[in-house]
């Protein structure tokens, strides 16, 4: 499914409840992996030590941080939905719910569905959108996380 683009954000009204968007498929890299764990300070070898890793983790290989996948929503976003006009500002509003439900290996391939959940009018001259990101592994049965994101956007 391509980027959907929308004329203003009152388009978002014929969206509620649909599927917005499917992204591409994003390389978790180690290397990235390695650089988030140096930005926020958490290095647990689960993440950083890739050969014991390999012999000690259940999971084989060095795996993402649970965090780094979240951030990469509004990347994922960037790719679903743009909206030509009509945005003075859109900010992120936070996060309603969250679960990590699998592993991202490093080297794994991940993507989003982007999904229009709830949209409110939000005084003065604003929208607030509730999305559910679901971020998928390539050749994996379960999503690796799932949230439901809250983004508020004004005229």
């Amino acid at each position: 499914m391509s980027k959907r683009v929308l004329d203003s954000p009152d388009a978002l009204k014929e969206l509620t409840g649909q599927e917005i968007a499917v992204t591409d498929w994003f390389k978790m890299e180690q290397e990235r992996i390695q650089q988030f764990a140096d930005t926020t300070l958490d290095q647990q070898w689960i993440h950083v030590d890739v050969e014991r890793a390999r012999k000690e983790s259940p999971f084989r290989a060095p795996i993402a941080h649970g965090f780094l996948t979240l951030s990469l929503l509004p990347h994922f976003m960037h790719q679903a939905m743009e909206i030509k006009q009509g945005v003075r500002l859109g900010v992120n509003y936070g996060l309603n719910r969250v679960r990590f439900v699998s592993p991202v290996r490093a080297g794994a391939n991940i993507r989003a569905r982007v999904v229009l959940e709830s949209l409110k009018d939000i005084p003065p001259n604003g929208m607030e959108a509730v999305f559910n990101i679901t971020v998928e592994v390539e050749n994996s049965e379960k999503p690796c996380c799932v949230a439901e994101w809250v983004v508020r956007y004004y005229r």
